[in-house]
């Protein structure tokens, strides 16, 4: 762990978001918080999907990849298994994370591989000039939908407490020390982590940031985070909108099974290292 104070921005490249943009507040806070924790930047893995939050991984100074649209997580994935000692970070958007990648999420959280997933959502897609998403609220009038939107947005707290996401909170964009502290938990959670933040887009106004605060209320003192079915009516509730920690429950990581499994892969075959043991094994499929 290092002893220095990295900045963890990358020389000579700025943010280009929209000034007034919500992803500069959890751009902040995830910084602050990696200082907080102590997590050099060679420490570090951030993969990022596409839109605008898939910007994030152009402005930290730590090992990046910006993938292709929805597939932030199961690279995460492989990439904290091949490389568990770093610390693997996700960043996606409501249209990047919740539909094209949305069908990840679930497989995510039944592996519990180790890393966290910041899922910021501004109910719109802002980079590419403004569609719906599926967080889109029911009328908005937009560019793709002049006469409103049809269908029902998504609640995707819910969703994620059906799947079985080890760790999961909401944050927003404009309370950097709630949010601050929301990431760091996540990260310092053993297992899949989400933070999910409101992050409203000021070029195509879908989530209003007045609406927002008027809204927001922190969960009760002494929120039981262990229970699904508690924290279930508080997670579809929209006035209010509550923030904090929803859910978090410790189980065997993706990481801690594979260990397991290469115990008994070993145990098999005498004892013999790892790479000797697989060899052993496909022999007797030839």
């Amino acid at each position: 762990m290092s002893t220095t104070t990295p900045t963890f921005s990358r020389p000579g490249v700025k943010p280009v978001w929209c000034p007034g943009c919500g992803d500069y507040g959890v751009l902040s806070a995830l910084k602050k918080s990696l200082k907080e924790l102590k997590i050099a930047p060679e420490e570090l893995m951030i993969i990022s999907g596409i839109g605008c939050s898939g910007r994030f991984s152009h402005y930290m100074d730590s090992y990046a990849l910006h993938g292709t649209h929805g597939r932030a997580l199961p690279t995460a994935t492989g990439a904290k298994a091949v490389r568990p000692e770093l610390t693997v970070l996700a960043v996606g958007g409501d249209g990047d994370g919740l539909s094209i990648g949305g069908g990840h999420i679930s497989h995510a959280a039944r592996r519990n591989a180790d890393i966290t997933y910041l899922l910021l959502d501004n109910h719109i897609y802002g980079l590419t000039k403004g569609q719906t998403s599926p967080t889109t609220p029911q009328g908005y009038q937009g560019i793709t939908s002049p006469y409103g939107v049809a269908e029902e947005e998504m609640e995707p707290l819910p969703v994620l407490l059906t799947y079985g996401v080890s760790f999961i909170a909401r944050g927003h964009s404009f309370d950097l020390p709630q949010l601050t502290d929301l990431i760091t938990r996540a990260i310092r959670h053993p297992g899949f982590s989400m933070v999910y933040v409101h992050s409203p887009c000021v070029t195509h106004p879908s989530l209003s940031w007045e609406a927002l605060k008027e809204r927001t209320k922190p969960l009760p003192e002494g929120f039981p985070t262990d229970d699904v079915m508690t924290a279930m009516p508080y997670a579809y509730s929209r006035d209010p909108l509550y923030t904090g920690v929803f859910y978090q429950i410790r189980k065997p990581t993706l990481q801690e099974r594979l260990r397991e499994v290469e115990k008994r892969a070993c145990k098999d075959t005498g004892g013999e290292p790892l790479d000797s043991s697989v060899r052993q094994i496909m022999q007797r499929f030839r």
